[in-house]
C-alpha cells in the first residue's frame, strides 16, 4: 500500500505537473501585470518579455516533459525512475531556476544560469540511465532532444550574458522549435493509439512512413534557416510545406468520435493550432503579419492544448482513476484554453487596435483554464492512487 505522506514524490509526474500547471498560473499573472498593468518587477537582467518566452520554454514546457519522462520511461523500460528524495531534489533545482530571477541583484545572471542549466543536465541523466541499463537505444532521439534543449538554453544565457551575439534569438527559437519536436514525436507515437481506443468504434489512423521522414527532415531545415534567416523566402516556404504535410497527417488521424471525448479533441485541436502556426509563419513574408502571431500558434495554442491535455491523462490513468469516463469539467478547461488560444491569434490578425485588449484577455482565460487545472488535478497528485497501487 502506498503512504500518503510521500505519494507526491512516488513518480516524476506528480511534482513536475502540479509545478508546471502552478507556474502556469503564477507566471502569467506576473506577465499580465508586466505587460497590461504595467507592473514594475525586480527580474535580474531579462527584460520582461524575453523573461515571458524563456519560461514559457524552460520553465512550464520542460516541466511538463520532465514529468512526463520521468513517467514514460519507467514503463518504456520497466526500470524506476527517480522518486522520493532525489526526486525532491531535481523538483527543488527546477524551483530554484524559476524564482532566483526576481533576487534582483542579490544573484549573479551567472548562477541563474548555472543552476537552469544543471536542472537540464540532471534531467537528462536521470531518463538516460533507464533508458542505457536495459538498452533500449530506439529511445535515444528523445534523449538528444534534451540534450539539445539543454545547448539552446546555454545559447540563450550566452547571449543574455553579452557573450554571443544573437545568442537570446537562437536560444529561445531553438528551445521552441525542440519543444515542438518532442511534441510532434509524442503525438505521432501516441495520439493514433489514443484515437482507435478511445472513440469507441473500430477506426485505424495510420501514419505514413514517407510523410514521417518528410515532415521531420524539413523540419529541421525549417528550424536551422529560421535561425540563420528568420523571415525570409526560403523560411515561409518551408513553413507552407509542413503545413501540406501536418494537414494530410489530421486528415489521416480524423474520425468524427474524437469530438465526444475531450482528452481526444484536445489533443487534436493542439495538433491543429501547431499546424496552424506554420501557415502563419508562411504568412509572415507573404502577407506581412507579426511573426509573434505564429510564436503563439505554436506555443500558447500548440503547446499548450498538447500539454494541458497529456498532463490530464496521464494523472488519470497513473492515479488508477478511468481515463475512458474523465471528470465533466475536462471539456470546459479544454475549451477555455482553446477560446485563449484563438483570442490571442485571430483578432490581433484583423483588429490589431484593440491589441491589448486581446492580450489581456487571452491571458486571463489561460489563468482561468490552469486555474481549473489546479483545482481539479492537484488533489490527485498528492493522494496516493485510488486502486491502492504504487506509483
Amino acid at each position: 500500500m502506498t503512504d500518503t505522506r510521500t505519494a507526491f514524490l512516488n513518480l516524476g509526474f506528480r511534482p513536475f505537473f502540479a509545478g508546471a500547471a502552478l507556474f502556469a498560473v503564477a507566471s502569467m499573472l506576473v506577465w499580465m501585470g508586466r505587460y497590461v498593468l504595467g507592473w514594475q518587477a525586480s527580474q535580474d537582467g531579462l527584460p520582461a518579455g524575453i523573461w515571458h518566452a524563456h519560461e514559457m520554454i524552460f520553465g512550464y514546457s520542460l516541466a511538463v516533459i520532465a514529468g512526463f519522462l520521468l513517467t514514460a520511461v519507467r514503463n518504456w523500460t520497466g526500470v524506476q525512475t527517480l522518486h522520493g528524495i532525489p526526486l525532491l531534489l531535481l523538483f527543488l533545482i527546477w524551483i530554484a531556476g524559476r524564482v532566483l530571477v526576481f533576487s534582483g541583484e542579490a544573484v549573479p545572471l551567472e548562477l541563474m544560469a548555472l543552476v537552469d542549466n544543471i536542472f537540464i543536465g540532471l534531467l537528462f541523466i536521470a531518463v538516460l540511465y533507464p533508458v542505457a541499463k536495459v538498452r533500449q537505444w530506439k529511445q535515444i532521439g528523445i534523449l538528444s532532444k534534451l540534450l539539445l534543449l539543454l545547448a539552446s538554453n546555454l545559447l540563450f544565457y550566452a547571449g543574455l550574458l553579452q557573450k554571443l551575439p544573437g545568442g537570446i534569438h537562437a536560444g529561445l527559437y531553438s528551445g521552441l522549435y525542440l519543444v515542438m519536436a518532442l511534441v510532434f514525436v509524442m503525438s505521432r507515437r501516441v495520439l493514433p493509439f489514443f484515437i482507435e481506443k478511445g472513440v469507441g468504434y473500430p477506426v485505424n489512423p495510420r501514419n505514413r512512413r514517407w510523410l514521417d521522414i518528410s515532415s521531420l527532415v524539413l523540419f529541421l531545415v525549417f528550424w536551422i534557416a529560421d535561425i540563420l534567416h528568420p523571415d525570409t523566402p526560403p523560411v515561409a516556404l518551408l513553413a507552407a510545406i509542413l503545413f501540406i504535410l501536418h494537414v494530410i497527417r489530421m486528415a489521416d488521424w480524423y474520425t468524427r468520435g474524437i469530438w465526444s471525448k475531450p482528452l481526444l479533441w484536445v489533443l487534436y485541436l493542439g495538433y491543429g493550432l501547431l499546424t496552424s502556426g506554420f501557415g502563419l509563419k508562411a504568412a509572415v513574408v507573404t502577407f506581412g503579419i507579426s511573426p509573434l502571431l505564429a510564436v503563439h500558434a505554436f506555443g500558447y495554442g500548440g503547446i499548450g492544448m498538447i500539454s494541458i491535455g497529456m498532463m490530464a491523462r496521464v494523472t488519470l490513468g497513473h492515479t488508477g482513476r478511468n481515463v475512458f469516463a474523465p471528470p465533466v469539467m475536462l471539456g470546459w478547461m479544454f475549451a477555455v484554453l482553446f477560446t485563449g488560444a484563438v483570442l490571442r491569434i485571430l483578432p490581433p490578425l484583423f483588429a490589431p487596435s484593440h491589441y491589448l485588449l486581446w492580450i489581456g484577455g487571452s491571458q486571463l482565460l489561460w489563468i482561468l483554464a490552469f486555474s481549473m487545472f489546479v483545482y481539479l488535478y492537484l488533489p490527485m497528485l498528492v493522494q496516493p492512487r485510488v486502486d491502492g497501487q504504487p506509483g
